[in-house]
């Protein structure tokens, strides 16, 4: 008996959900005359083409011989601080060019690194972020003087389209008998 009763109400829910399907696909495709059918509107863009950033960041900065042989001590008695700015151009969304320059010690020259590099990112709109990496070279003025190349990679952190934080780090490799050094950088992005 109650497999009866069981078996008649899977029958029943089947047939009021092909009576509902059936109902549904005959309804016309357009909409009635007079409405507008909803239209898409894509997810807003963080992070766009023509684009132009200002940063202003805190560096920090280790040789070679500590990158190789790293501990916090290392880094504490021999990394070297200090503070910059640059500017930045995206003409499209995922390449862009710009330049920086920082000091960490202002007795000899008041900039010690200046820079240009080529940047790619990722972005990704939906949580505010756009990994990135870049590839350039610059000048070094301080400690002593000679041309570098350096590579990096960095997190462009989007708190509105207008400003966000920023984080990335380089390996700098200079043309004489300097020696390869790091630099971290961290700061505020300002996004015209």
């Amino acid at each position: 008996m109650k497999t009866k009763l069981l078996v008649t109400g899977i029958v029943a829910v089947a047939s009021l959900g092909l009576t509902a399907l059936a109902q549904d696909s005959s309804m016309p495709s357009t909409p009635p005359p007079g409405t507008q059918p909803p239209t898409y509107t894509p997810p807003q863009q963080i992070f766009q083409g023509d684009e132009m950033q200002l940063d202003l960041f805190g560096t920090g900065s280790v040789n070679e011989q500590i990158l190789n042989h790293i501990s916090g001590d290392r880094v504490t008695r021999n990394g070297r601080l200090g503070a910059g700015g640059g500017v930045t151009y995206y003409p499209l969304r995922f390449f862009g060019f710009g330049g920086d320059a920082y000091s960490e010690n202002t007795k000899h020259s008041f900039i010690d690194d200046a820079s240009g590099n080529l940047y790619l990112r990722l972005p990704f709109d939906a949580i505010h972020l756009a990994p990135y990496a870049y590839a350039g070279a610059g000048y070094q003025f301080d400690p002593g003087e000679t041309v570098f190349g350096q590579v990096g990679a960095g997190l462009d952190i989007r708190i509105t389209h207008n400003w966000g934080l920023f984080v990335d780090g380089r390996f700098v490799v200079p043309t004489h008998n300097e020696e390869n050094f790091g630099v971290g950088r961290a700061g505020i992005r300002l996004v015209f």
